[in-house]
């Protein structure tokens, strides 16, 4: 009889547990023009489902027992007018355990939902990307060629939300791709799109040379295909494999390449370049991943994304370069993605921003980085490294997948043929950038940053200085000196070209 009861007390107590209901403690929205993102935090999972529906466009995720708090209400009120995707969001009970979210939408979209396990700062996670249905190619590709030199007086043009420019769709394709690998099993399943049934349109040896020597131009009417991934991920999947980091001995600038030591600027002293230059300009972190953060709250994201407007702003008023940014606002882009939209735009160069932090608020100076086949050149950068590479994490992408091409393309890619290239491009910017700040070394480091795993792009990652010294962090917030990092990373890149001018764009390119 004791037993009995201590059973029916014990299974009470179970039952009780389970009915208590989620707090959801944070609700953010994310609105871009590439994709819309809504994140509801818990301290532990909620169970889900979605269900998508139309006349009139709605997407509707029920939360089983689910708290109708403060977060969850404050919802519809972050919701921007200049949304291009989400007209509204509803929220209330559906029945007894289940609060209900309805989003109205204003256009065709293609939701992804997936869940998040804590990271950094975050608790549990739920997440919720909207994406157009229709692909389309990115709108920078629709601009026309630059004929003459800009007005070095105007800002540059960013897009924003509110003029609902066409959408970026390399990086929401990988994102899209893991989510779709990765759904939990109370997701309603959705269509998956016909990637795979996509053609590569043949073309005759003498108009593929064609288009790679002469930039092409994308009228905004015309309707182009969808970027060839299958083509992409074969590619990857011959690359050998990318090494574990061990650390090696630091080597002197002369050893690391001898390629990179040549003279940096040509013998007739004059600049030989006769295209149109490409520069893609990451900004790091964004959205959900903020990056490092200041003894004094200052966020490496906004940091990196002043100073990469800033670069991009003096890079268009080059006569014969034009800069494209993988994001113009605040939102999260996966570390690939931005590796595969600067290949879509056929970048020349990929320069990617930050301003990270050290567990010693005596750390300081800037530092150049590029891609290493071996390991780490110090612990540092190792440790540089793995921070950066963290982001995926951190940011938001689902990364359980089990197709081991898309997997190989985001953890495995590596390259060889364009390394000698990116130690000279970054020897040009560390020796400008010294004439700003110090430098943290004398020589351009190397580790595994999966942003710089582009196998035929020139990349590096400049950390501009450390948020995480005090000194260094009121000069980063500074505009004036924001200015100065951004015309020594351009006069660095200016410097590259003098004695390497770009090559007709004949390498493998998304097509």
């Amino acid at each position: 009889m004791f037993r009995a009861f201590v059973a029916c007390l014990l299974w009470s107590a179970v039952i009780s547990a389970q009915a208590a209901p989620v707090a959801i403690v944070a609700a953010r929205v994310w609105p871009a023009a590439e994709y819309t993102r809504i994140t509801l935090e818990s301290a532990k999972p909620v169970e889900h489902s979605m269900t998508v529906l139309t006349d009139p466009g709605r997407v509707v995720l029920d939360l089983q027992n689910a708290e109708l708090g403060a977060a969850l209400k404050s919802l519809s009120s972050k919701i921007l007018s200049g949304d291009p995707y989400i007209k509204q969001v509803r929220v209330g009970y559906f029945k007894p355990g289940v609060a209900r979210l309805v989003i109205d939408l204003k256009a065709e979209v293609k939701p992804s939902l997936f869940a998040l396990k804590p990271a950094g700062d975050y608790q549990h996670r739920l997440v919720l990307d909207i994406y157009p249905k229709q692909d389309s190619l990115m709108a920078l590709l629709n601009q026309p060629g630059k004929d003459t030199k800009p007005k070095t007086d105007k800002p540059p043009v960013v897009v924003t939300p509110v003029q609902s420019a066409a959408p970026d769709t390399a990086a929401a394709i990988v994102t899209e791709k893991l989510l779709e690998a990765a759904k939990p099993a109370e997701i309603i399943k959705q269509p998956e799109p016909k990637v795979a049934e996509i053609k590569p349109v043949e073309s005759k040896p003498s108009e593929v040379k064609q288009a790679a020597v002469k930039p092409v131009e994308i009228k905004p009417s015309e309707s182009p295909k969808l970027p060839e991934t299958a083509k992409l991920a074969e590619t990857v999947a011959q690359a050998p494999a990318y090494p574990q980091e061990s650390e090696i001995k630091p080597q002197p600038a002369k050893e690391q390449s001898a390629k990179a030591d040549e003279e940096e600027t040509p013998k007739d002293g004059k600049d030989n370049v006769d295209r149109l230059i490409t520069v893609a300009v990451d900004a790091g972190h964004g959205g959900e991943d903020t990056g490092a953060r200041g003894g004094n709250g200052t966020n490496e994201k906004d940091v990196t994304l002043s100073i990469a407007k800033r670069l991009k702003s003096l890079i268009d008023a080059e006569p014969n370069m034009r800069a494209v940014l993988t994001r113009d606002s605040d939102y999260f882009i996966p570390l690939q993605g931005r590796v595969i939209k600067a290949r879509k735009l056929r970048a020349d160069l990929f320069v990617s921003i930050h301003a990270d932090a050290f567990s010693s608020p005596e750390a300081k100076g800037s530092s150049v980085f590029a891609l290493s086949e071996r390991g780490a050149t110090s612990a540092m950068a190792r440790y540089m490294a793995k921070k950066e590479n963290e982001s995926d994490l951190i940011g938001g992408v689902n990364i359980d997948t089990k197709d081991p091409y898309l997997a190989r393309t985001l953890l495995d890619l590596s390259q060889t043929a364009t390394i000698n290239d990116s130690l000279k491009l970054g020897k040009a910017v560390l020796k400008k950038l010294g004439d700003v700040n110090a430098l943290h070394r004398g020589m351009v480091e190397q580790a595994g940053f999966a942003v710089l795993k582009s196998p035929d792009i020139p990349s590096i990652l400049v950390e501009t200085a450390f948020i995480s010294n005090p000194v260094e962090e009121a000069k980063l917030t500074d505009e004036e000196y924001q200015d100065k990092l951004a015309k020594a990373v351009l006069s660095g890149i200016k410097r590259y070209f003098a004695s390497n001018p770009p090559l007709a764009k004949s390498r493998l390119a998304l097509q």
